[in-house]
């Protein structure tokens, strides 16, 4: 496949591994993102789920298997595959020193936007997160959920193909999850961006929503939710997830 040609798939990994020393986190993973569709990277904690976003976003590298983002090798073509994504971590990463503005700035500096331009998006992000009002308060001023808002609209300025989010809504009360949760889903269906949600929480998964089931470094299941449910014979994707984990019966 010739760099940087494939639109058809926003994310594709092939046979990934990687150990930490003697010990496997990830076998065999393959699976791909299309354009628009929201896929959930469903695992318990210690799946492997952050050592996998951790490989997407070469934070890590691996020594055996292929990801490319829409179309452009990660190991080859390292820069061109991260400008067309947007990242989102599990761990908090904003200066809490510096105002919301002024945090945005400095990534799109990063993406080499200029300062016009970067301006105009971090208004039209954070005004579709109902943000705009608190772009000059401190970072450390708002709660949890707020802040997350912020590094979703910090990963969406630079307008990424794909948008990859571990495990965004830890610690959040319910309210807010919901609202984040059908944010992202807007913008995989209304905006056709890629995404990848890493989750432990069958509550933020929708019926049509593509999902992976990742356990003890393995792929279980890849498919939409009937047929994720319907191929481990559970009546829901909450059934499937027990029995291909080993979870409640």
């Amino acid at each position: 496949m010739n760099a940087g040609t494939d639109n058809a798939v926003a994310l594709e990994v092939v046979d990934l591994a990687f150990s930490y020393g003697a010990k496997p986190a990830l076998e065999d993973v393959s699976f791909a993102v299309s354009p628009g569709e929201f896929k959930v990277l469903l695992g318990p904690n210690g799946a492997g789920k952050t050592t996998l976003f951790s490989l997407i976003t070469r934070l890590y590298d691996s020594r055996q298997g292929r990801i490319t983002v829409e179309g452009w090798d990660l190991r080859g073509h390292t820069r061109r595959a991260l400008a067309n994504m947007g990242v989102v971590f599990q761990l908090p990463t904003l200066d809490l020193d510096l105002s919301v503005r002024q945090n945005l700035l400095y990534h799109a500096a990063l993406h080499g936007m200029d300062r016009a331009r970067a301006l105009e998006r971090i208004e039209v992000e954070l005004g579709r997160l109902g943000m705009a009002e608190r772009k000059h308060e401190k970072t450390r001023r708002l709660n949890g959920g707020h802040r997350r808002r912020v590094e979703i609209a910090r990963a969406l300025l630079h307008e990424p193909h794909l948008l990859l989010l571990d495990e965004p809504t830890v610690g959040l009360d319910v309210p807010t999850r919901r609202d984040i949760v059908e944010h992202v889903h807007r913008l995989a269906r209304d905006d056709g961006i890629a995404v990848l949600w890493a989750t432990h929480l069958i509550d933020e998964i929708s019926d049509d929503d593509s999902v992976i089931v990742l356990h003890e470094g393995r792929i279980r299941a890849d498919g939409g939710v009937a047929e994720v449910s319907a191929a481990a014979g559970a009546s829901d994707v909450g059934g499937a997830f027990d029995r291909l984990t080993g979870g409640p019966s």
